[in-house]
């Protein structure tokens, strides 16, 4: 992850470097104290708060690349870039809320106890669908405010689904919930890469992801099953 900060401040179309290091200096500090406050029993705690940072992250440079994206693309790659912009925002708020949940369970502030509202399967189900017609207006309209509209809707169905689908997980599983984070956190790293034409940080995002895939059928030996695809 250094090495990809590195690489992505350091770059020949990077700029107001001054500004960056200092923000990296003030979020380092920050990050070292409460690191360092933290016990070891806590640091699933410590891990998803850490992951809804990176989901924000990714919905602020969702909404950044579309706002200043090139005029001179063509019909194609801006149809591409919009899919980019939607799915990364996407992944990226559910990770934000979801991460919340999370860390709100673990940290006892949040009721243990699953959400379990009637017809929820329906409603995730719903969620995803009105998500991906929100897609295809956003792409396929050329109207610059129903292009916002549709942008923003999908980002408050996003940030309620992940509110939702981490809320109707029981406390116990949790540490597992946190781990499929990691891995939606991978997909927010990797989708933002993609916005910013940053290969370094789709490779760093996809060995996230890949990496918490390899590490859940060791988890498998005390989990019985996938939490988060069992209520969805």
């Amino acid at each position: 992850m250094a090495i990809a900060l590195l690489a992505t401040i350091f770059g020949p179309d990077t700029g107001n470097v001054a500004w960056i290091l200092v923000a990296m200096i003030i979020g380092g500090a920050i990050g070292i104290r409460m690191a360092k406050k933290v016990e070891m029993t806590e640091m699933p705690e410590l891990v998803a708060i850490l992951h809804s940072f990176v989901g924000l992250a990714a919905v602020l440079v969702g909404f950044n690349s579309y706002l200043y994206h090139d005029a001179s693309l063509a019909p194609v790659l801006v149809n591409i870039h919009l899919t980019e912009v939607f799915l990364g925002i996407f992944i990226g708020a559910v990770t934000f809320t979801g991460s919340i949940v999370a860390f709100g369970k673990l940290r006892g502030k949040i009721s243990s106890k699953p959400l379990m509202l009637p017809n929820r399967h329906k409603m995730n189900l719903a969620a995803l669908v009105v998500s991906f017609l929100l897609l295809l207006v956003f792409v396929r309209t050329e109207s610059v405010g129903l292009q916002v509209l549709a942008l923003l809707l999908m980002t408050i169905i996003a940030l309620a689904f992940g509110w939702h689908l981490v809320a109707s997980i029981g406390g116990a599983d949790m540490p597992v919930v946190v781990s499929m984070l990691n891995s939606y956190s991978g997909w927010a790293a990797a989708a933002a890469g993609f916005m910013l034409s940053n290969d370094l940080l789709i490779v760093t995002g996809a060995l996230v992801n890949w990496s918490v895939r390899q590490a859940r059928p060791r988890a498998g030996r005390f989990v019985r099953r996938d939490p988060v695809l069992h209520y969805v």
